[in-house]
């Protein structure tokens, strides 16, 4: 069975890209199930795939992180890695998603999980707030948070790969990708229009629409918002990224791994190069 991708809440999970997408396994109410019910669940779920990847937002409520530990404590196992990277929610499910097609390819567990940190430098995540006075996850200043107050202001933001932060009026842009991507939106309780635009700007090969995650409120401080997603969604260009990158060994857990950390056991490698991919070539995914 190839590698499980888990998320924790059904809003993570978003729709198959192409037929060899994997379906996501939903780790939804984590904390709310008795332990001993929980940790069978998860115990099926490490034998039946062999290993899992559990991706998680910075947003995820911290009982249910706490819990995820808890349960790999007390499996006592390696082949469970929590992912958490540093992307708004949307993002993470765009990564999940990425992740979730890589494994139907011939990747290793340990390649696979350590691919998300790479993936996600391609990432182009951002929202269109209504207010940014309770955002603290994107450098803003003292004169942006007073104009918050003011009604029908709205404010761009980019959060990752580098801040950016602009007043969203007509003929605002945000610096975006210099490669092709779809751009994902999900729909708060602001307009969409400024937010589509970015499709034209950055060149998009198309637009796509999903419902927001639940912890998007939290993560951006606040309901009013719409957040967005600039992405790769093909399937060979993904495989591709992660190929041309040299794997190692890693030292304590045995699994092989690309980058400069083993999620699984986390582990440093003594010695290491930084996880850049080379230029692009034709491949396909096994």
């Amino acid at each position: 069975m190839p590698t499980a991708i888990a998320v924790t809440s059904a809003d993570l999970a978003l729709p198959p890209q192409d037929e060899r997408t994997m379906p996501a396994v939903v780790l939804d109410g984590l904390d709310g199930h008795p332990l001993d019910h929980a940790l069978t669940e998860l115990h099926a779920l490490v034998e039946r795939h062999g290993h899992v990847v559990v991706v998680c937002s910075a947003a995820t409520p911290e009982p249910v992180v706490r819990r995820l530990y808890t349960l790999r404590s007390l499996l006592e196992s390696d082949r469970i890695a929590l992912f958490r990277p540093d992307l708004p929610p949307l993002g993470v499910a765009v990564l999940a998603r990425q992740l979730r097609q890589l494994a139907s390819c011939d990747l290793s567990p340990g390649v696979l999980a350590s691919a998300g940190r790479l993936l996600a430098h391609y990432i182009h995540a951002g929202a269109v707030l209504g207010s940014v006075a309770r955002l603290d996850r994107v450098p803003v200043g003292l004169k942006a948070h007073a104009k918050s107050w003011m009604p029908g202001t709205r404010f761009a933001v980019l959060a990752h790969p580098e801040p950016q932060f602009v007043k969203a009026v007509p003929g605002a842009t945000l610096k975006g990708p210099e490669f092709p991507t779809w751009l994902l939106l999900a729909k708060g309780q602001l307009p969409g229009d400024w937010a589509a635009g970015l499709g034209a700007q950055w060149q998009a090969q198309g637009v796509r629409e999903t419902p927001l995650p639940a912890e998007s409120r939290t993560w951006w401080g606040t309901g009013r918002l719409i957040e967005f997603c600039g992405h790769l969604d093909d399937l060979s260009v993904l495989y591709q990224l992660v190929t041309s990158v040299r794997q190692s060994t890693c030292h304590w857990c045995g699994l092989d791994v690309i980058g400069d950390r083993c999620v699984f056991c986390s582990a440093v490698p003594p010695a290491h190069e930084p996880a850049t991919p080379r230029a692009l070539e034709p491949r396909t995914p096994a």
